[in-house]
């Protein structure tokens, strides 16, 4: 008979492996490579898209606005033109390329020190990002308090500018980060992607009580970010050859390094069948390509979605065939990361949930603000092109239907195309 040492006994490698420390210089490292992921791509972004040549070296202090803007903060526009003038302005727009990359660069560093662990107490958790939470308020600050600058308008050689000359009218406009909101709003962000994160990631400890919703949430939110991720990956493809083979290689870029999810997501919705409304008035531009600008720049609201593109270029129909290849694989895979002992019914419902929560994320970060206007002795905007206005919003009820139903089938069709992926749970047969 054998008898077996300690020695001897197998070793649960993963338990064995220490924790990685978690402490105030590893939140900072979390924080700081966040903020300059951010910064420069924020930086890139506004390179390619010639922000280097505003006045006054307002170029770091657009950067710092930007980077507000992509975690939820909130800039105001201010202006002053004099007695017989009237300035007004607005922007809401997330930047998200901006939002993205701090997000995948924040949760790496979130979750770094907590790999190779089964289960975290509450505590522990709580503890570790409330750390980075605390560090990430005092960037959000200096963000904050560099993102405000003013700005001198020309009023031109035409009939506005000889009025503006006789009564020494001299716009000025600026813009301002509020701290409060955006110290809020950036909090609220942080939690968001902490709590992403977690339930991504399959060696991300959780505490006990939590443990029983893994086998039904972490698949399918795995899914949906891989779902998201490869939207974008295919969008930096279409956009290189754009760039590559029609030019126009600055905006091109600028659009890839500050809104490239805004374009693939809002096109990934409305293949589902999703509806926007938006206009596009006056000089300002949209940063996608010219059909969407086309079918937004007209006298009144347009409808933005398959018909109405199709309309003017029947591509577009592609969208359907794309999504329907995305989405069958998100829910294959979901279903390939489930429990084997998961019903097809079941791998349906959890597809519909995620892939509706994931629409209505995209409704709440896609839309789209942006006016500005001048009035002179209530002239307003005699040929000086000096008013403008774009915006950008989802039918939200008509995106989430459309997402339940194609998350039910797609669903339905993942767990029957993962019956023969062996699975966890499953027993080799001997």
């Amino acid at each position: 008979m054998s008898h077996q040492t300690p020695s001897d006994q197998p070793v649960d490698r993963r338990a064995a492996r220490p924790a990685a420390r978690h402490g105030w210089p590893q939140a900072l490292v979390a924080v700081l490579a966040g903020v300059i992921a951010m910064g420069v791509f924020a930086a890139l972004g506004l390179w390619a898209s010639g922000a280097t040549d505003l006045p006054d070296n307002a170029y770091p202090r657009v950067i710092a606005a930007t980077v507000v803007t992509a975690v939820g903060g909130t800039i105001t526009f201010t202006g002053d033109a004099g007695a017989i003038a009237d300035t007004k302005a607005g922007l809401t727009v997330i930047p998200l390329s901006v939002t993205l990359v701090g997000a995948l660069v924040l949760a790496a560093g979130f979750l770094r020190p907590l790999r190779h662990r089964a289960v975290a107490g509450t505590t522990e958790l709580a503890g570790w990002a409330g750390r980075i939470a605390l560090l990430w308020v005092l960037a959000l600050v200096g963000l904050a308090l560099a993102a405000r600058q003013d700005f001198t308008v020309s009023l031109g050689d035409g009939t506005i500018g000889a009025i503006g000359d006789l009564f020494g009218a001299t716009p000025k406009v600026g813009f301002e980060a509020e701290t409060g909101p955006t110290i809020g709003f950036g909090l609220l962000w942080l939690v968001g992607v902490f709590v992403i994160a977690l339930l991504v990631s399959r060696g991300a400890p959780l505490p006990a009580r939590l443990l029983r919703f893994q086998e039904s949430v972490r698949p399918a939110a795995y899914a949906m970010v891989v779902l998201l991720l490869t939207c974008v990956g295919i969008g930096v493809v279409v956009g290189l050859v754009v760039a590559a083979t029609r030019g126009h290689v600055s905006e091109t870029f600028a659009v890839l390094l500050l809104g490239l999810p805004n374009l693939v997501w809002l096109a990934f919705t409305i293949g589902l069948g999703a509806t926007w409304n938006g206009r596009v008035d006056g000089p300002f531009g949209l940063p996608m390509p010219r059909l969407l600008d086309e079918v937004l720049r007209t006298p009144d609201v347009s409808t933005l979605n398959l018909h109405s593109l199709a309309e003017h270029d029947g591509r577009v129909w592609w969208l359907v065939v794309v999504d329907a290849v995305l989405l069958l694989g998100a829910a294959f895979l979901m279903a390939a990361r489930s429990p084997a002992r998961m019903r097809a019914w079941q791998h349906a419902v959890h597809m519909a949930v995620a892939l509706a929560l994931t629409v209505v994320m995209i409704c709440l970060v896609g839309r789209l603000s942006a006016h500005y206007g001048l009035s002179i002795l209530g002239l307003g905007d005699i040929g000086g092109g000096l008013n403008g206005e774009i915006f950008l919003k989802p039918q939200v009820w008509d995106a989430l239907g459309f997402a339940v139903l194609w998350g039910l089938v797609a669903g339905l069709l993942g767990a029957l195309l993962a019956r023969r992926v062996r699975r966890r749970g499953e027993v080799a047969p001997r």
